[in-house]
């Protein structure tokens, strides 16, 4: 088992068309961001799911949880949840949400310090968010 601190971790910013995907290291406090994952009526092709935990092996993943700004859920927030639950039955693996409130404003505003408005690719954008939801998520913790 590896120890805390030291673990590899997927974390995800759901969406019902695009799911970003970053690795995150515990021991760096870093993410890296990764392809995003098409989707169905926030249904990815689970074995590019699969080809990630193969490729990774996270210890624990994190999903990010689209809530209103008062905090109160929505709809997404639901399937959001329903991500998470299936990602720990299929994979075995502890997950943990996160609130994700603005990480999408602070991706695409990241993005354009980086290369202006040839960077706000949709893709970029939702893997960009998932390393920022590592990112808060791990500040929780710490």
């Amino acid at each position: 088992m590896t120890a805390q601190g030291q673990r590899t971790i997927l974390a995800f910013d759901f969406g019902t068309k695009s799911i970003g995907v970053a690795v995150g290291q515990e021991i760096t406090g870093t993410a890296s961001p990764l392809d995003a994952l098409k989707a169905v009526d926030g249904i990815p092709n689970w074995e590019q799911v699969a080809k990630l935990f193969a490729e990774w092996s996270p210890h624990l993943a994190v999903v990010g949880l689209p809530l209103n700004m008062d905090g109160s859920q929505q709809q997404v927030t639901f399937s959001a949840k329903k991500f998470a639950n299936r990602l720990n039955a299929k994979y075995k693996i502890a997950v943990e949400t996160c609130d994700e409130r603005l990480t999408t404003v602070d991706a695409k505003a990241r993005l354009f310090e980086l290369g202006g408005y040839k960077k706000l690719d949709k893709q970029k954008i939702d893997s960009v968010s998932a390393c920022l939801i590592f990112e808060s998520w791990i500040e929780g913790q710490y």
